[in-house]
């Protein structure tokens, strides 16, 4: 409504045949008024002529004995003057709260009719904590221009911003060169060295004053050359010189230095300048450096022949190279009968060295060329003739080194700084998978997938949301994880799978739901809208109730997001209760987290809670949150007064609509304070209350000794996913190599009797994917590569073969492998 609620209009309704002069006319109407914190407003109502005033509240009549009247008569017209008062109390707000807002208006009555005054709305003000964007620290050059952004936090009213320069007071009036948006950004239109300082943006309404954290501002100065000076005379040694300065100006607030040289030298006679004759001294200066010379030319030929002779030792049994033992080692894979002693050994392609890249890959920003040469550097390198090691996992050395090579690349400046929740390795044409332990998301990398000869260094990453300004529009929320897989760009001959959880109910009816990638540019695209697919599509998506597999030829960022089509889409939510481990105050609290019901958002709060030295309290459950803009609930309930006392001031408190929505906020929690009546108290018995307005909701019966209890620590010991992050060539997948090729050539060529890939599809649920599978070159890869993506490291491998053993295909034994294949 704007700054406030539209006001409702005097209303007189006359008596017929009444002298309409005499009907009340308002000399005070209630106004607009905020309750602060629990004190109540005072609402005045005062009409002449009037026999009688009531207010009513939201269509209901106040009760007379709430009413202070006073009577009187005016001293003009001789005419009764009434004037009545009201207190409006925050519990009598609360009441209504989300339902609609409470109103309240004056009835007065005269011998000639009724009048109804304005309404007049009464809010609960509030200002919440955490502002919605705070300014972050910059570096600009002098007179560049600076936007320093702010979002306050949520309230009512809604909050005045103002900008604080080293504590002190930014006025625009004063100063042309600065101005606050209507967004309330500062802007400097031309950086100062005067604008160097630390910058804070201010929220307040009537409730509260917050402060945002800190931005420092600096603003830099690059150093450039003062003029030449005037040449020297001169010298003995027929040379003069001129020098200049790095001053004008100097290099301040860590600017570049100036580039070049300070001093400048030159003949100054040419060729009539006469040089006397050497003396001893230069005489045995020239002997020495030719001695020096001489010595270092013999240890050069000594060192060309010992690097000749390793050479050919290495040329005459590459097989005994580290490229095979260290890099690619024979995998031992026991068939799945028990009789047949076999082993499977399969040896990498190693007769391309070198590599030429001309595909898509997104250039830096400093260079123009799209082109690349793989040379025999780490990332992209291919194998050549020496000694490599093949990374099978990320330790945190070497995945802080692999991070500092990426932040190097613009595209790459994004990376998270850690390592927990990143990944990489190295993977040629055999494949592989990546995964980040405990979030449920995995890369996987299908046998020829990568071309032969080359080799790649791939990384996996999970993001945070406040990490990555993801734009949404309308009605869309985030429903995944942002995950980053690369180096975007480079030539993938097959699609890889990648694996992670959402947080949608998955219904074609409630929701739309899209796959966006962010582009070399940093903008976010629609690449797939699901149910839509184009069987020629670079990108194609299995989804399923709790996570999502994504095709891509195209390796880069990507999100799920969704938007409902109606009040029934939900998504799901985690709900977590956390208390101290040890409990060394009289105060006692209780964090609820609401949370995307995803392995990753689950990760970082158990991570969070153990730094915190909290525990799990309850077993968790899970909410339906819906698109109904109603905001989320929590309340706590029959706590023993004898023994504890509740700090809340309020019957319950709100998380906001669209901070679950939206779906980037992390940690979303409310937090109940307890507080014991005597140290020795330590049982503890509540009810905790979780509920959207109107909608699904849920009941957590607490009791427990906060001294001892554990009961519930663990049900979130993290489960292992299947070793090590990264897993290179067969050790990555479940089927066998050589088992994998004999199904994949027995089940692609059409078959009348039906015993061919569509089958197995539909005996996996997969046949709703025919029309896609069909449009690879081998519909039964895709199949068994869904499957990997889907069962690893769990599944089980007797079912699959189950399935295609009940195709009735005449080779009866393709999981049995005989020795001439080994």
């Amino acid at each position: 409504r704007g700054s406030g609620a539209q006001q409702s209009a005097t209303v007189a309704n006359p008596v017929p045949g009444a002298n309409p002069d005499l009907l009340p006319h308002f000399l005070v109407e209630p106004e607009d008024v905020y309750i602060v914190k629990n004190k109540p407003v005072l609402l005045v109502c005062k009409a002449v002529p009037a026999t009688q005033i009531f207010f009513k509240c939201n269509g209901e009549w106040v009760r007379q004995v709430d009413h202070v009247i006073e009577r009187s008569t005016d001293g003009s017209s001789g005419l009764p003057t009434m004037e009545v008062r009201i207190n409006v109390s925050r519990q009598q707000v609360e009441k209504v709260f989300g339902l609609e807002e409470y109103w309240c208006q004056c009835v007065a009555w005269s011998s000639s009719g009724t009048t109804k005054s304005q309404k007049a709305y009464i809010r609960i003000a509030y200002l919440r904590k955490n502002f919605e964007q705070e300014p972050l620290a910059k570096e600009v050059s002098l007179e560049q221009g600076i936007v320093l952004p702010c979002r306050p936090p949520e309230g009512i009213p809604p909050a005045e911003v103002e900008w604080l320069r080293n504590e002190d007071l930014v006025d625009p009036s004063l100063d042309p060169n600065v101005y606050i948006t209507r967004e309330h950004s500062l802007v400097v239109r031309q950086a100062r060295l005067a604008d160097t300082a630390n910058y804070t943006c201010v929220a307040k309404n009537i409730v509260a004053r917050r402060r945002s954290a800190s931005a420092a501002v600096i603003v830099y100065v690059d150093g450039s050359w003062s003029p030449w000076s005037k040449w020297s005379a001169c010298g003995l040694d027929c040379t003069h010189w001129r020098s200049r300065e790095c001053s004008d100006p100097a290099p301040r607030n860590g600017g570049e230095e100036c580039q070049g040289a300070d001093l400048d030298t030159r003949n100054c006679t040419t060729d009539l300048c006469v040089h006397t004759a050497s003396g001893p001294e230069d005489v045995a200066l020239y002997v020495g450096l030719i001695a020096v010379a001489v010595c270092l030319v013999l240890l050069l030929l000594v060192l060309i022949l010992v690097y000749c002779r390793k050479k050919e030792g290495l040329d005459s049994d590459v097989a005994d190279s580290s490229i095979l033992t260290s890099g690619f080692q024979p995998v031992s894979i026991k068939p799945s009968k028990a009789d047949n002693p076999h082993l499977l050994t399969i040896q990498p392609d190693l007769s391309t060295t070198t590599t030429t890249y001309q595909g898509s890959l997104c250039p830096r920003q400093d260079g123009p060329s799209p082109k690349f040469q793989l040379t025999n550097g780490h990332l992209l390198s291919p194998l050549g003739g020496g000694r490599h090691t093949l990374h099978h996992s990320s330790p945190t050395s070497e995945a802080e080194e692999f991070v500092s090579r990426l932040s190097t690349q613009n595209y790459f400046r994004s990376l998270p700084r850690g390592t927990s929740n990143m990944t990489y390795g190295t993977f040629n044409f055999l494949g592989g998978r990546l995964m980040i332990p405990n979030t449920g998301i995995s890369l996987l990398i299908p046998p020829d997938a990568i071309p032969r000869g080359k080799i790649y260094e791939i990384y996996l990453t999970l993001h945070k949301p406040e990490d990555v300004r993801l734009p949404l529009a309308g009605c869309q929320t985030l429903l995944s994880p942002i995950v980053s897989c690369g180096p975007p760009g480079v030539l993938l001959t097959r699609p890889v799978i990648l694996a992670m959880d959402h947080c949608g109910e998955p219904s074609p009816d409630s929701w739309s739901l899209r796959l966006k990638k962010q582009s070399c540019e940093g903008s976010w695209e629609d690449v797939l809208h699901l149910g839509e697919e184009a069987p020629s599509h670079l990108y194609y998506c299995q989804l399923e109730a709790s996570a999502c597999y994504v095709f891509t030829e195209q390796l880069g960022r990507f999100a799920l997001v969704g938007e409902a089509l109606s009040v029934a889409a939900a998504k799901r939510l985690k709900l977590l209760l956390f208390a101290p481990v040890a409990c060394t105050s009289l105060e006692y609290n209780i964090r609820v987290y609401c949370l995307h019901d995803t392995h990753d958002a689950l990760k970082e709060v158990v991570q969070l809670e153990k730094q915190l030295g909290g525990q799990l309290i309850q077993e968790p459950r899970v909410l339906h949150f819906k698109d109904s803009y109603h905001n989320l609930r929590l309340s706590i309930h029959d706590v023993p007064s004898s023994l504890w006392q509740s700090k809340l001031l309020v019957s319950y408190q709100e998380i906001p609509f669209y901070h679950i929505w939206n779906g980037t906020q992390q940690y979303l929690h409310c937090t109940f304070t307890l507080e014991r009546v005597s140290p020795s108290t330590s049982d503890l018995a509540c009810k905790l209350w979780v509920w959207q307005v109107e909608g699904d909701g849920q009941s957590f019966n607490i009791n427990f000794n906060i001294t001892k209890d554990t009961r519930f620590a663990e049900l979130l010991a993290l489960e292992s996913e299947g070793g090590v992050p990264a897993l290179v060539g067969p050790s990555a997948f479940k089927i066998p190599f050589l088992i994998r090729q004999k199904i994949i050539s027995s089940l692609d060529p059409p078959c009348n009797r039906g015993a061919d890939w569509r089958t197995l599809a539909q005996k996996l649920h997969l046949d709703s994917h025919l029309s896609f599978f069909a449009s690879k070159p081998s519909p039964t890869a895709m199949i068994l590569n869904l499957w990997e993506a889907r069962h690893f490291p769990n599944g089980n491998l007797s079912q699959l073969a189950a399935a295609v053993a009940g195709l009735g295909q005449p080779d009866a034994g393709l999981f049995t492998v005989s020795e001439a294949e080994c």
